[in-house]
């Protein structure tokens, strides 16, 4: 099996446990007991566990290699799926869903440290690119099948999936995953020092490129945990009327994501960078004019807009921000993962709790990414982006 396929297994899971059982969230909010609004922690945690799990867990793939810490990542992803569809409150299910973004964390990091072990600081970013691409593939299905899951069998079915999919792709990994950890990394000392973190956080490049990620990431993330809320509970979409919606911006997400790579490569990481950061603040002017408009569009257009820059920003600073650490891929590409989804989430959970309107949020988190537009046009900007 060719290697990209095993790493598209591996990032697969994270998405699959965010977007399968989002149409369910209402049914889920009411069989338990909770209102909507604090069903949606249920994401917001998930990703916090899974981005706060990678300062172990980098270390630990750099020490003893990225296949068994992909396999330990995909058993307790399993086992706390399983947790999640026997959970008979509000808190039990946040806990399973903390203990899952561990084991997404996992495998996640082992994804992208095995990209940056096989691939090298040049072709990082474009490989990243597709394996974004890829995953966007499960925003588009998984709703649907959710869907289906939960009319069918109840919301604890979509776990039953996911803890499906763990058994049968962990088998296969057991089977078929190589180890790539290059033999200079590093495998003695303490696991958690600040040794191991300092040259990558004394990067000012690395600092750079992953605060891009996780702006870029928080725009995602308020758009997955609005987009519920304002399609089904205030504009009164049901299950299909949602999944329409939600697979036409991942249909577009995967097209940008897969075309970005090319797009990289012929003008480079940092102009498509500002490309996609002008994007983003394009899509920032249309939601805050049209925000009071009682219609999909009104959310989803510039949504849509969104993901095209999203594609082009996290294809090109991913790529710069792990360029430089091929000696501590594991270790960088933990932190980036840190930045990235704990950042991301604490970042919404603020912005959630200081403004309930989602829309608002949504449009918030677009005009957050204006700062390092603008820093992008002076010298120094230009100086942190490194081209890999």
């Amino acid at each position: 099996m060719p290697l990209i396929l095993l790493l598209v297994l591996l990032v697969l899971f994270s998405p699959l446990a965010i977007d399968i059982y989002l149409p369910a969230i209402p049914q889920m909010a009411e069989q338990l007991g909770a209102e909507v609004t604090l069903m949606q922690g249920t994401i917001t945690w998930f990703l916090f566990s899974m981005g706060l799990g990678q300062l172990l867990v980098g270390p630990l793939a750099d020490r003893y290699g990225r296949k068994p810490i992909a396999l330990g990542g995909v058993l307790l992803y399993g086992l706390s799926a399983l947790a999640a569809g026997f959970a008979a409150s509000l808190g039990e299910l946040m806990l399973a869903r903390v203990l899952q973004g561990f084991g997404a964390c996992a495998t996640s990091v082992a994804a992208f440290s095995v990209v940056r072990d096989s691939y090298g600081p040049k072709k990082s970013g474009q490989m990243i690119s597709y394996l974004n691409g890829a995953i966007c593939f499960i925003p588009a299905l998984a709703p649907l099948l959710g869907g289906w899951l939960t009319a069918k069998a109840g919301w604890s079915a979509n776990f039953w999936f996911m803890a499906g999919y763990a058994v049968i792709v962990g088998s296969w990994l057991l089977w078929r995953m190589p180890e790539t950890r290059p033999e200079e990394t590093s495998s003695s000392g303490p696991l958690i020092s600040w040794s191991r973190y300092s040259p990558v956080l004394r990067s000012p490049s690395f600092l750079f490129n992953a605060a891009l990620c996780m702006l870029a990431m928080a725009v995602i993330l308020a758009y997955v945990t609005a987009a519920p809320v304002q399609l089904m509970v205030k504009l009164g979409l049901d299950m299909n009327g949602f999944s329409y919606w939600f697979t036409a911006n991942a249909a577009l997400n995967i097209l940008a994501c897969f075309l970005a790579p090319r797009f990289i490569a012929r003008v480079g990481p940092r102009r498509t960078l500002r490309i996609g950061l002008l994007v983003l603040l394009l899509s920032a002017i249309l939601l805050t004019l049209t925000m009071h408009l009682a219609h999909p569009l009104a959310m989803m257009g510039p949504v849509f807009l969104s993901s095209i820059g999203f594609a082009m920003i996290l294809g090109a600073s991913a790529g710069m921000a792990l360029a430089p650490f091929g000696h501590c891929a594991g270790t960088a590409a933990a932190l980036l993962g840190l930045f990235q989804m704990s950042g991301s989430g604490a970042l919404v959970g603020i912005t959630g709790w200081l403004m309930p309107d989602p829309l608002s949020q949504l449009a918030l988190h677009m005009w957050l990414l204006l700062p390092p537009l603008l820093m992008l046009m002076t010298r120094q900007g230009r100086r942190l982006c490194l081209q890999p």
